[in-house]
């Protein structure tokens, strides 16, 4: 993947050395890149926008706030970025906690630099794809929201592939009601049919016609 104009690379580590040595490797294949000595300045600097795109590149051990808090932090708020956890000798165990806790990936030092440019792509790739995914699954739990709680029952019914008959069978209403009420719910959820109302609520949720 190549950088782009909107993604940011935060850099936070206490090691003022590795830490320019980090933003040069960066910059120099053109990625924007925000320098933080430590976890705290990083969140001052993201409090208005915690949803940017890009990915964090964090050293797992800090002073004050580790890594692992700083993770915890962001994953409590609801705005977790990719991270990419720089970790020391021993800091395996840690690296594989974070990333149980969703972590993008951990590079041991000592590293190739290829290594961190290929780490930093493909977590920017992926929070894009996430960023994507959760705008769409907003956007139908909008549509759906349009719906009442009988049109909501018909709808999944609908979507299940039910013909007006049984739907009516199932909630014990006329085959008349149930024609009404289907087609208040393609106009609120604006689908055009069956099939198009099931990607929609699989898409609000996952589970939705389980």
């Amino acid at each position: 993947m190549l950088p782009t104009d909107e993604a940011v690379i935060h850099v936070v580590d206490d090691d003022a050395a590795f830490r320019r040595s980090l933003v040069f490797l960066l910059e120099s294949v053109g990625w924007r890149v925000a320098s933080h000595a430590s976890a705290e300045d990083f969140l001052a600097t993201q409090a208005n926008s915690p949803d940017a795109p890009g990915c964090l590149v964090l050293d797992i051990r800090m002073p004050t706030m580790s890594g692992l808090e700083l993770q915890e932090r962001l994953r409590a708020g609801g705005a977790l970025p990719p991270i990419v956890f720089i970790t020391g000798h021993g800091d395996v165990e840690l690296a594989v906690q974070a990333m149980k806790h969703g972590a993008f990936d951990f590079l041991q030092k000592p590293f190739k630099d290829q290594a961190l440019l290929d780490a930093v792509a493909t977590a920017v790739r992926r929070g894009a794809e996430d960023r994507s995914r959760h705008a769409q699954r907003d956007e139908a739990k909008a549509r759906l929201a349009r719906l009442s709680p009988r049109e909501l029952e018909v709808a999944r019914l609908v979507a299940q592939g039910l013909p007006n008959k049984l739907v009516a069978r199932e909630l014990d209403i006329s085959e008349k009601t149930v024609h009404v009420h289907r087609q208040h719910v393609m106009d609120k959820a604006e689908v055009g049919s069956a099939a198009e109302l099931a990607r929609l609520m699989l898409r609000a949720d996952p589970a939705a016609l389980d």
